[in-house]
């Protein structure tokens, strides 16, 4: 039987919110390995096609990001995102469906075609947020704080002209990594979450 590390239950028991903003703690900054590590580890990510990507920002691209995504918004928006806009680095992924369906129409994968209606789901999107966990999860490791979050729909195509980012790659979301601020508990936690039981079916949907 395998034992579980208390690191592994701490990094898997981290919630990743918005409510633990990722901040530059007193301007110092973490070191160019742990930055290396984190944008790594979502490149080992298990998928069927290897075939997301990721645009890093640091320094001045921070601004920049953060310039397209708000220029002529909400005012309600701008206000959510100042403690996370803080954050020193931030981490772009992309799905990339044309991948998926030129690499699937290949010989030795038995499909002839890129019909999208062979999926049971879109595996473009599926992949690339298993590699945005493994990203969250690694910035816990190091002892960061990390906050994953969608880009305003209105504003991706500015964002993506900003950058220069390829028709064919769609957004799923932003890594925010950082020195974590003060924990904020958010409201929606008096809901509480769902059990076990009421998430786990066996045999029958509403076995238990």
């Amino acid at each position: 039987m395998f034992k579980t590390s208390a690191i592994f239950r701490t990094v898997c028991g981290t919630r990743y919110d918005a409510f633990g903003w990722p901040r530059n703690g007193d301007g110092v900054r973490y070191g160019a390995s742990v930055s290396t590590r984190i944008r790594s580890s979502g490149v080992t990510a298990s998928a069927s096609r290897n075939d997301w990507a990721f645009r890093v920002l640091e320094g001045a691209d921070t601004e920049r990001y953060w310039f397209a995504v708000t220029a002529g918004g909400d005012p309600s928006y701008d206000a959510w995102v100042r403690g996370l806009s803080s954050a020193p680095l931030l981490i772009m992924a992309f799905a990339h469906k044309d991948g998926y369906l030129d690499r699937y129409a290949e010989p030795d994968k038995g499909w002839t075609d890129r019909d999208e209606a062979r999926w049971c789901a879109p595996y473009w999107f599926v992949d690339t947020g298993m590699a945005v966990l493994l990203m969250l999860q690694t910035a816990v490791d190091e002892g960061l704080g990390a906050c994953f979050f969608g880009i305003p729909v209105e504003r991706i195509q500015a964002v993506k002209d900003e950058f220069g980012v390829p028709a064919a790659y769609a957004p799923i979301g932003v890594v925010s990594v950082g020195y974590p601020a003060p924990d904020r508990r958010s409201p929606s936690l008096k809901r509480g979450r769902r059990g076990v039981r009421d998430v786990v079916h066996r045999a029958q949907w509403d076995s238990r």
